[in-house]
């Protein structure tokens, strides 16, 4: 027995997979299953008609393990709270808090140890680092809530035991399971006897309608794909209607659900958030790499006190390093999350809400988003096309007075409960008798007993095989009840048959399932009625059968495109029915590619013609998946949508992957946004808040960037001219502090309207060009206070070095500060555009602490000093200034570049 695991453990890591991403020694199982009886396929599984017992059982589980598939683990808490410190930036800091710790205080001299830079610094990383840790286990905790607790039992038949109810889990190959209405199918199986056995396949293929399965052979299995094989059922279906006795042919991850799952389990591929945020964080740290340096050098030769110019330069490098940039970027995302989740949306990933705010294509499966995943009576026509509710009465009777498990077709018709008394079809109507459905003759027909004692015969049924019955067509007239004898009946002539197809396409094109109802009347006669019967019948018209689309699909599609979303439906359905569903919708049919096609186009000639298709029907799961690839390998931002487990793929590789609390588990795992309620107008909300999450991050970065730059182009200047430092370190740590309290509100500020028109991504070129051309203009007006300082008031000599940082210190403070106001907009700030409350309090509350410091009881333990009263009006001079030629600049720049954030 352990020989037979350790074989087992080696055919499953030695395992390959197809295109369809199934294993291949299990579709060849199926497909000999599939093409042969019961004579080759039991002793194939070695079990017999009665099934295995449960010794064999036992002994089978432990030769193929437990009938379960893979699933994504959450990361237990502590690995979540370690990956939350996993970041460039926070990286740097913990280096230099590490310096630090290391100059200011364990070199330090006994009783002038300094932890002021290790605490600031300390405290920095943990805010930012706790507060992403806290977002992403809740959310993680809240989508763990929704997996389903119900233990998911089948039917088995064992030797000597007959049937009982197991744990789908302890089902293995070779079991007999008895299978009916509502249940989930528990493996890859072979169907041994059906009777009237309808599954839906909706989550492997996306396709609404169920499918027929039945028992008969399959010679041509080689031929087909597995999901089209009419005698085997897959794990994670569910029987629609009908009942079944199959034998399990293949469990766990060797089944076709199973090995969807386990390729989706494992390292999520970047997003464009991962790109975009790593790329600003290497071009800020390489510009920290270069300056800092520098200056270390420029202090060392020109004072020659070189332990003072290392302190300064690691100051500088706390001062350059966007330390918090996490926490700003985590403050967004987490503000975003919370007002999504005021609206029933769980964000599982916390990037995941910038990304949807990126996104300009939105790929969506049309089963069930797009559509209410529901078939209901959309058309009741008459021979001539027009809607006739003559139709729908015979229809309404059949359904009604049929027996058994009613079809969803049945149902849809039975929903217009308001026919029920005007027929009287109970009062009035008495069933004599039945002639059920098959898949042979493909129709079914009810006798009913009419008032005046004759019988009826109801008959409804696909197209071909109930118009071949009729010999004449009947035109219903307007009367609004059943009166047989005064309706007109044509004969069934060739031209007929000609206009009764040709209705037919028109209404199959549209996406309709369509349906013939036709009537025989009899005499009063014997009460048994056959098969003969149904015929030489008079033809009343169609009805057509659709998954309708969302009431609020076409509203919420028409605000994305509104918003510079291009939206692509990817299904497995076909592709009719997708173009009738996108044209309700609003989805331009520019082009339509099929799976089939898809397969024989390389990448390269994919990524050409991408942009240019709007459908693409009939896909696999891994095909979709390609689509998504392609994508965002021609530069886009892909968000995708979907709920079945043919989306899982696609949700996983997707830039932000959407599903709903009502998809399969391994849907619910792939995606990023979880929407509590299938409405698609909570997609626009998601994109305006991702857009003003991006918008306030990337406002935070030009500043910090722009403002560094310049601050660094000053300390050089001043590094080079001035006989002292032109900031001790702990004066520019507490510049630096006050200038990052600051920016602390800026997640709760909101966006001009125009910037949340366009998907927005990230560019670290665009950032890099704002820090050359705006960096400089803080450092004009810098030196401009360098020369205030030296030459007005005289602070040219160490001695009065702290009167020069002082009047540095405060200038540099408010001119940072103000920065906040000049480039949050494109406007004008102030005039055209303020600021939300939270972050004017807070900007000006910095601004008038940083003027009292030098006046404050702090000064003397900062090294400042009272500024002369004469200082202020050349300040606001300087500060105005500073604003005006910023505002200048601002204009020339969006004019010459066409943006400003």
């Amino acid at each position: 027995m352990l020989t037979a695991v350790r074989e087992n453990i080696r055919a499953r890591l030695t395992a390959t997979y197809n295109g369809n991403g199934m294993n291949d020694e299990a579709i060849v199982k199926l497909k000999n299953a599939s093409r042969n009886d019961k004579n080759y396929y039991l002793p194939m599984l070695e079990t017999t008609a009665d099934g295995i017992t449960s010794t064999q059982a036992e002994e089978r589980i432990k030769a193929h393990g437990l009938n379960e598939v893979h699933h994504e683990k959450i990361p237990s808490w502590y690995l979540q709270l370690i990956k939350a410190f996993i970041n460039p930036f926070i990286g740097i800091l913990i280096l230099i808090a590490l310096v630090s710790l290391v100059m200011d205080v364990y070199m330090a001299k006994p009783g002038e140890e300094d932890y002021k830079t290790v605490l600031m610094v300390g405290i920095m990383v943990l805010v930012s680092s706790f507060l992403r840790f806290f977002q992403e286990y809740r959310s993680n905790k809240a989508a763990l809530a929704l997996k389903s607790l119900v233990r998911t039992t089948a039917t088995v038949i064992r030797k000597n035991e007959g049937r009982r109810e197991i744990d789908i889990r302890q089902l293995v190959p070779g079991d007999i399971v008895h299978l009916s209405a509502g249940d989930m199918i528990p493996a890859d199986c072979r169907i041994m006897q059906s009777k009237d056995l309808f599954v839906s396949q909706a989550m492997l293929t996306g396709e609404s309608l169920p499918v027929e399965k039945r028992a008969l052979v399959v010679r041509e299995a080689d031929a087909k794909s597995p999901l089209e094989l009419e005698n085997i059922c897959f794990m994670g279906t569910n029987v629609v209607s009908g009942a079944a006795t199959a034998l399990v042919v293949t469990t766990g991850s060797q089944t076709c659900f199973g090995s969807l799952s386990r390729s989706l389990v494992g390292e999520r591929t970047a997003t464009s958030f991962d790109k975009g945020v790593n790329k600003v964080s290497y071009l800020l740290i390489r510009f920290m790499l270069v300056m800092v340096p520098l200056i270390f050098l420029i202090n060392g030769f020109v004072k020659g006190a070189w332990m003072e110019a290392l302190l300064f330069a690691i100051a500088v490098a706390v001062g350059l390093t966007p330390e918090m940039l996490p926490m700003i970027v985590t403050a967004n995302l987490a503000k975003g999350a919370v007002n999504m989740s005021k609206r029933k949306v769980i964000v599982k990933r916390l990037n995941a809400i910038q990304n949807i705010g990126a996104m300009d294509v939105f790929c969506i499966d049309k089963t069930g988003t797009l559509t209410l995943d529901k078939i209901v009576l959309e058309r009741h026509l008459n021979l001539l096309g027009d809607e006739d509710e003559e139709v729908l009465k015979w229809a309404y009777l059949n359904s009604f007075h049929q027996t058994g498990l009613k079809s969803l077709l049945d149902i849809a018709i039975l929903e217009h409960v308001e026919l029920h008394d005007y027929l009287k079809v109970e009062e009035h109507f008495l069933k004599v008798d039945e002639i059920p459905f098959d898949f042979q003759r493909r129709r079914m027909s009810v006798i009913l007993q009419q008032r005046n004692g004759k019988h009826l015969l109801i008959c409804k049924g696909a197209v071909e095989e109930v118009l071949d019955l009729c010999s004449h067509a009947f035109d219903p007239g307007e009367n609004k009840q059943l009166h047989i004898e005064s309706d007109i009946v044509i004969p069934m002539d060739q031209q007929m048959r000609k206009v009764v197809l040709e209705t037919s396409r028109r209404l199959n094109e549209e996406g309709l399932r369509v349906l013939l109802v036709a009537i025989r009347e009899f005499d009063d006669r014997a009460l048994t009625y056959s098969v003969e019967d149904e015929k030489n019948m008079v033809l009343t018209g169609f009805i057509g059968f659709l998954d309708p689309a969302k009431p609020s699909a076409k509203v919420a599609i028409g605000a994305l495109q509104q918003l510079g979303v291009n939206v692509k439906v990817l299904t497995g359905d076909n592709e009719i029915v997708t173009r009738k569903i996108c044209k309700e919708v609003g989805i331009p049919i520019n082009r339509i590619l099929l799976g089939n096609d898809l397969d024989g186009m390389s990448d390269e000639a994919l990524q050409q013609q991408i942009d240019d298709i709007s459908i693409l029907a009939k896909l696999s799961p891994l095909q979709k998946a390609r689509v998504v690839k392609v994508l965002q390998d021609k530069g886009h931002t892909v968000g995708f949508m979907g709920d079945g487990i043919n989306d899982a793929a696609a949700l996983r590789n997707a830039d932000v992957g959407i599903s709903v609390d009502t998809a399969v588990d391994i849907a619910r795992e792939s995606a990023d946004i979880i929407l509590l309620e299938k409405d698609l107008i909570v997609l626009r909300k998601g994109v305006i808040y991702g857009r003003r999450t991006f918008g306030n991050i990337i406002k935070y970065i030009k500043m910090t960037a722009s403002s560094n730059f310049g601050n660094m182009f000053s300390m050089l200047g001043a590094s080079a001219f001035l006989p002292f430092l032109p900031m001790l370190p702990v004066q520019l740590l507490v510049q630096n502090l006050l200038y990052d309290i600051s920016q602390v509100s800026i997640p709760w500020d909101k966006m001009d309207e125009e910037f949340l028109l366009k998907p927005k991504k990230w560019e670290a070129g665009d950032i890099q060009k704002f820090m050359l051309f705006i960096g400089p203009i803080s450092s004009l007006f810098d030196y401009a206070t360098f020369a205030l300082m030296y030459f007005v008031f005289k602070a040219t000599a160490p001695a009065n070095q702290s009167l020069f940082q002082s009047g540095w210190f405060i200038e540099g403070l408010l001119s940072q500060t103000l920065i906040v106001h000049m480039i949050r907009t494109r406007k004008i700030p102030f005039v055209q555009s303020w600021a939300a409350l939270p972050v004017v309090v807070l900007t000006a509350g910095i601004m008038l602490v940083g003027i009292l410091i030098p006046f404050s009881p702090f000064a003397a333990a900062l090294k400042m000093e009272p500024l002369p009263l004469q200082y202020f009006p050349w300040l606001i001079a300087i500060l105005a200034s500073y604003c005006v030629l910023t505002q200048v600049v601002k204009n020339w720049y969006i004019r010459k570049f066409g943006k400003w954030l």
